[in-house]
Formats: C-alpha cells, structure tokens, sequence
C-alpha cells in the first residue's frame, strides 16, 4: 500500500535553509507592490473619469498656436503646409481646421447703448468647429450686416470690467440686440458695416466672422489673398490622451495647459505607477528565483530519499506535485499578508477627497485577478522545476 504524502514529507524536508524565508520575505514585499500598482492604475483611471467627465459629444476641440520662445520670439510662427500635414497624419488627431485673422483694420463702436469704441482681432474657422451655429450666421460680398459669434469668456470679461468704467453690464440675451458699427479699412479703402452678435461661443476664446466675409476683407481692403495662419483648431477623440499631449509637446505646438491638465496628471501617475509595477514584479522575480533555489537545495539534500521512494515505486510527476503543492499554504498565507496590507492602504486612500466622488474600498477587480494569475504561475512553474531536478535523480 503506497503512502500518504504526509507520510512521507520528512524525508523531503529534512533541512532548513535561510534562503527560504528570504525568498519568502521578497515575495511578500513584491506581491504587494505589484498588486498596489494595480490598484493604484484603477484608482487613477476613476479617479479622472470623474474629474474630467466626457460631454455628450463624441469629440474634444483644442485651440493649438505655436509655442513662443526667446529664440524664436520675432520670427514668423505661423503654420506651414508641412505643419498642417503632421497634424493631419497623427492618428489621434481626426480634423484641423486653420483660424484665418484680419489682415485689415477693423474698428467697432456700439453707439448710445454702450459708449465705447475699440479695435478689433476678427477670426473665422470653419462651421463644423463651432460649437453653437446660428442659422443667420452667414454673409456675402454686398451685405451690409455681419454677423458676429462672441466669445462667452469675453462677455464675462466685459461684465467684470464695466461697472469700472461706467458702463453698463449686459446678459447673454441682451448682448444679441446692440447694434454694432464696424469700420473695416486697409491699403486698398475702408467700409462701414452693421454688425450684430448672433451668438456666443464657449469653445473658441475669439470674435467670430463668417468665412466669406474674412476672405473679402483680407483680399479687397488688405490686398492679402494668403493670410498667415497663427492658430488651429484640432478635433481629438480625447484631448487628455498622454500620447497625444506628447506629440503636441514634441513639436513645439502650445495648447491651453488647464483644458488639459488632466492628461498631464494621468501621464505622470501612470509612469509612476508603471514603475512601481515593473519594480515590484523584479522583486516577485528575484524572490521566486531564490525560492526556486531553495526547493532545488532541497531535493538535492533529500536525493537519497527521493531516489529511494523512486525505486519503490512513486512515480516523478506525483512527487512534483506534491512537494510543490506542500508549500500552497505558505503561497496563501503570503498571499492574504499582501492582500490585507494593500486593502488597508485602499481603504486609507478611500477616507480621503480627492474628488468630489470618494475612491471605492475595496481593491479591484484586476487586483485580484493578478493574485490569481500569479499563484497559478507560480505553481505551475515550480511543479515543472520540481519534476525536472526529481528526473535527474531517476
């Protein structure tokens, strides 16, 4: 009758060795780095889900001019065709759109109602990018009103700054009835036009003209067919992408930093993160090879034994998986050591207000399943080492 396992047992562990309980002490150590850089990879991921919540639109809109520096300070940064071809082609970016300036003078008085006169920077982009398109957003060559969309950041400026000057303060609905007197005039002469404020913006910090009408002007009272192009609209997919932060960086290419503060964030924490990651899983490594080490200076002090039980009839496969399978308790033990002391670092983090959602205290599902796939691996590995030294000694 062949025996038990445990019948046999103090024939293969026979010796004790200290490399056993360092190996045990790194694992330890590395399994719970691994498993809080997991968690902490989930956490940062909610935690920006719910600082920078997606709109109902599909797609994020970023104004991007060229980064000015001492060295470059006076030259011309405008976009070139090559510009605008590199930014085509990057994948996250889906659409560019080029923000034509005027390239003539254009003045505006607003008459009784507000008794002020100031010049203005007029710009025109194409509709698709404007966020609200009113239906009489439109003009051509012979029109005698323009139709103006304002930026709502600009509206608010105003509202701070009148009650200084003595002017009045004006509402969102109020501003579309004052009737504004633009003097546009260049090289080649001057036009008066009426123009009224259709509509407000809040995507594009400017004073948006139609396109038509910016093309007249550039090219009959500036004789400018061929304006420079000093800033661009972008369509993305998602303005806090890493990669495409990274891109826009690499290129000299400037963008509102807050509207994108999150991905900045997200980037750093991830690298962080990553590197706790690849420096826990090298402690895990490096303390499964020490343990590997120890079973192996184990079978090799018990070779008579093992030889001996081999003989009688045990075969090489059921003594790997027993001997391997004799340290599964110290696997769960190291194990629930890590998961409690990660769990109580998530419960820490998830009393604190990072946001105004808390963090969930319990760990994750990715946390647990990296507990799961690491003892299948490390079981399945040993039982393969272990069947390897048991066969030498046949």
């Amino acid at each position: 009758m062949a025996l038990k396992y445990n019948d046999i047992k103090p024939l293969l562990h026979s010796e004790r060795h200290s490399s056993k309980w360092v190996g045990i002490i790194g694992l330890t150590i590395g399994l719970v780095l691994l498993l809080l850089a997991v968690q902490m990879f989930t956490n940062i991921q909610s935690l920006l889900r719910e600082e920078a919540p997606k709109q109902a639109r599909a797609f994020d809109y970023l104004s991007v001019s060229k980064s000015i520096t001492n060295e470059n300070m006076g030259k011309d940064n405008s976009f070139t065709p090559n510009d605008l071809a590199l930014l085509n082609q990057e994948p996250q970016i889906t659409q560019v759109a080029p923000v034509n300036s005027n390239q003539f003078r254009a003045m505006a008085t607003a008459g009784d109602v507000l008794p002020f006169s100031t010049d203005l920077f007029l710009e025109s982009v194409n509709s698709t990018f404007l966020d609200r398109l009113p239906t009489n957003f439109d003009w051509h060559p012979g029109q005698s009103e323009v139709p103006i969309i304002f930026s709502s950041d600009f509206l608010e400026m105003y509202n701070v700054f009148a009650p200084s000057q003595g002017l009045p303060q004006v509402s969102a609905k109020t501003i579309s009835s004052v009737n504004i007197f633009l003097q546009c005039s260049g090289v080649r002469g001057t036009h008066n036009f009426k123009a009224s404020i259709v509509g407000l913006s809040d995507r594009i910090n400017s004073i948006l003209v139609p396109e038509n009408f910016l093309k007249w002007g550039n090219a009959q009272l500036a004789g400018d067919t061929s304006p420079r192009i000093s800033r661009i609209i972008i369509k993305v997919k998602d303005a806090n992408d890493p990669e495409l932060l990274h891109f826009l960086d690499e290129n000299n290419f400037h963008i509102n930093k807050d509207k994108v503060r999150f991905g900045r964030i997200k980037g750093v924490l991830q690298s962080t993160v990553g590197a706790l990651g690849v420096f826990g899983l090298l402690v895990v490594l490096l303390a499964l090879i020490l343990f590997a080490f120890y079973l192996q200076l184990t079978i090799s002090n018990s070779r008579d034994n093992i030889h001996l039980l081999l003989l009688i009839g045990y075969s090489p496969g059921w003594l790997a998986k027993s001997f391997t399978f004799s340290y599964f308790p110290l696997y769960v033990t190291i194990t629930f050591i890590s998961l409690i002391i990660v769990s109580v670092i998530q419960f820490i983090l998830s009393t604190m207000e990072f946001t105004h959602t808390a963090l969930s205290p319990y760990l994750s599902v990715p946390a647990w399943v990296t507990v799961g796939v690491l003892i299948f691996l490390i079981l399945y590995l040993n039982t393969r080492m272990v069947r390897k030294e048991i066969l030498k000694l046949t």
